[in-house]
């Protein structure tokens, strides 16, 4: 006869606090992950990566220009994932625009290798996002856009992603030195091993 065991229960839900504190510790993460990017030179992927690039040539703040390009995205979040995942994202996005416009005032580097920069980037931006989706959260921008566009046309997701990144990169490449491309790709692929390894899908889903 197999020992008794007890039923498996669902994981426990989140309290406000916890929310409250991990939408917090992510969107800080984010806009620190940004300026040590900006601070080397760097880009990312997806919509951080378009705001960093917009910022260099236009020479305006990369929180300004992120929060500019994210309203369109908010209409999209509403329709897809409701009100109260729309209300907190735009917290989170609010929460990096001023954490990325007050840390230049606070922080400076002497010497910081463009190398050194895209892989701290790289697990900063990861940690940061998967905090904000275990808490019910995100940064809005493409991925929204995507998963709409696979629901209403049957285009796949992810390749709607990667097409905007390739676009991105390939425009970096036009305005970039060839070095500052290749490390912000270094920096862009260690995102998303982070997310590919510790983002679990069947536990936290947004």
């Amino acid at each position: 006869m197999p020992p008794h065991t007890a039923p498996l229960l669902p994981p426990a839900r989140h309290t406000a606090a916890e929310d409250a504190q991990g939408m917090v510790f992510g969107a800080a993460m984010a806009g620190f992950g940004a300026f040590l990017l900006a601070s080397a030179g760097l880009i990312t992927g997806q919509m951080a990566g378009l705001a960093l690039l917009i910022s260099y040539q236009s020479g305006y703040a990369f929180g300004p220009v992120y929060l500019v390009l994210s309203l369109p995205f908010y209409g999209f979040g509403y329709r897809r994932l409701g009100l109260a995942f729309t209300v907190r994202t735009l917290a989170c996005v609010l929460i990096m625009v001023a954490v990325s416009l007050v840390l230049p005032a606070l922080v400076g580097f002497d010497r910081l290798h463009p190398g050194a920069a895209a892989v701290l980037a790289g697990f900063t931006s990861g940690a940061a996002l998967l905090a904000l989706f275990r808490h019910r959260a995100s940064l809005g921008g493409i991925g929204i856009v995507a998963v709409d566009l696979q629901d209403r046309l049957g285009i796949r997701a992810g390749w709607v992603q990667m097409g905007f990144d390739a676009v991105l990169f390939a425009a970096a490449a036009m305005i970039l030195p060839w070095d500052r491309v290749l490390w912000s790709a270094l920096g862009a692929g260690v995102v998303n091993l982070v997310i590919a390894i510790n983002h679990r899908r069947d536990r936290y889903v947004v």
